[in-house]
């Protein structure tokens, strides 16, 4: 038992004491306002540019479908291991959640790119 505690000590202490020394041997004296600062491919990260919320809009939709096709991949595999009424119900279900979100957002003009 004495032995599985210092075993436990030793495995979090000097993982702790690595990181310790890391963090105070890399620090620099000398902050650079250039260097901290973000770096946006040449454009000076002051200046406000606008900021599309079409193109934010399409980003979420496409993230969120991408989800869903992530979720519908394993329903082949699930197909042979459950009943066969309860995989149709829960699959058509799903898919036509899918759809009525994909005509709901069509709808409000979410996918619409140009004015």
């Amino acid at each position: 038992m004495m032995m599985l505690m210092t075993s436990i000590t030793i495995s979090f202490l000097l993982p702790m004491i690595v990181m310790l020394l890391a963090t105070t041997l890399s620090k620099k004296s000398i902050n650079d306002r250039e260097k901290s600062s973000p770096f946006e491919c040449g454009f000076d990260p002051k200046l406000n540019m606008p900021f599309s919320i079409q193109f934010f809009l399409i980003a979420v939709i496409f993230l969120i479908f991408d989800v869903e096709i992530a979720l519908i991949l394993p329903i082949v595999i699930i197909m042979k291991t459950s009943n066969i009424m309860v995989w149709t119900l829960s699959t058509m279900l799903f898919i036509i959640i899918l759809l009525v979100g994909l005509y709901y957002e069509w709808n409000q003009g979410a996918l619409k790119w140009a004015n």
